[in-house]
């Protein structure tokens, strides 16, 4: 998909929003991208099915960010201009704009699912607080990807033989953490890496296990290394504060329980199975239940690279991180996900 400009996708939101109004009767959804199954399986019947089930008279509009012509990073940027309703993006795509952002998912921060969705719970206030004040957006929810592994054209032992490689990073961080350990961190689109791997552009490249199978990664990178350097990507989902005033104080409530009851809960329980199942699809090791398995090497995690990369998350990331946000949000960080992990910023 050819880059679009920022006008051109203004124009384009503009012709699905069929009114600037902030009546929550009308309500417009840009969601994740569509071809993976956080957004076929979570998002799409949840916005386009349960959120109208239990407020009637509330007409949801549903669609992604891709099939609006967009990459990601301008999803609240938009919100904030209350061209649609509500929007999701991966958080690490907008760090640009908001950087405290970032703090949710740094490399090698929860390599479990269980202290992942902690620091997600611990960060929320943070979250929604950045969301209000730099995209005019209440925080409705945060829900992850299956963990953010590497794909490679050929095969590598540990994190040192990524020294000198080419590396495409999920987001700002990631491409912290890649620098750290000598590689060179490429940006590139999600979209457009299966044909940068086909072509050399990029040796190897981070993102979840079934999402790179979902969207053809499989079938082009021949190595698969699953210690999770990139986090989880959560998507993060804000509402227009135009249109969260316009439900009443009871229905607000309503409307987070049943985002996390019925999106949060259901997106964490999945992750599990839905990394594993990456791996199996990948590998072609056991029954793919989301189509043909390709036929990736699967590698053993080095003795060593869980110490590794927390010594590069320590050293490296968070510092980093840390100079970019002000000292109020090193210490909101120490205060929540700090708690969480035991880990210290420092600006």
């Amino acid at each position: 998909m050819k880059r679009v400009s920022i006008l051109a996708v203004v124009l384009l939101v503009a012709a699905f929003v069929s009114t600037a109004s902030a009546a929550p009767s009308s309500i417009k959804y840009v969601g994740s991208w569509s071809s993976l199954s956080l957004y076929k399986n979570f998002e799409k019947p949840f916005w386009g099915e349960k959120v109208p089930g239990a407020f009637p008279g509330v007409d949801v509009e549903v669609t992604s960010f891709d099939q609006m012509g967009m990459k990601g990073a301008e999803v609240f940027r938009l919100l904030g201009m209350k061209l649609f309703g509500v929007g999701a993006t991966v958080a690490d795509y907008v760090v640009a704009d908001e950087p405290v952002l970032a703090g949710l998912d740094l490399p090698a921060l929860a390599p479990e699912i269980e202290t992942a969705r902690k620091v997600a719970e611990a960060y929320k206030p943070v979250l929604d607080e950045v969301m209000q004040k730099t995209f005019s957006a209440k925080l409705i929810s945060v829900a992850p990807y299956p963990a953010q592994v590497i794909f490679c054209n050929e095969e590598i032992g540990s994190l040192g033989d990524l020294k000198g490689k080419k590396v495409r990073a999920s987001g700002r961080t990631t491409g912290d953490f890649i620098d750290a350990v000598g590689a060179t961190a490429v940006t590139l689109a999600f979209s457009e890496v299966p044909q940068s791997l086909q072509r050399g552009v990029v040796d190897c490249a981070v993102t979840g296990s079934l999402s790179g199978y979902s969207a053809g990664w499989g079938e082009v990178a021949k190595f698969l290394y699953p210690l999770p350097v990139g986090g989880w990507d959560h998507v993060v989902t804000g509402m227009s504060m135009d249109i969260w005033n316009g439900f009443n104080e009871s229905e607000q409530q309503k409307l987070l329980d049943l985002a996390k009851n019925e999106l949060e809960d259901a997106v964490w329980k999945a992750n599990d199975y839905e990394t594993q199942q990456g791996f199996v699809c990948l590998t072609g090791t056991g029954d793919c239940d989301f189509g043909e398995p390709n036929q990736m090497k699967l590698g053993k995690i080095s003795e060593g690279d869980i110490e590794l990369a927390r010594k590069m998350l320590t050293e490296k990331v968070l510092p980093r991180w840390a100079s970019t946000v002000d000292e109020k949000w090193v210490k909101r960080w120490n205060d929540t996900v700090g708690e969480v992990t035991g880990l210290k910023a420092v600006k």
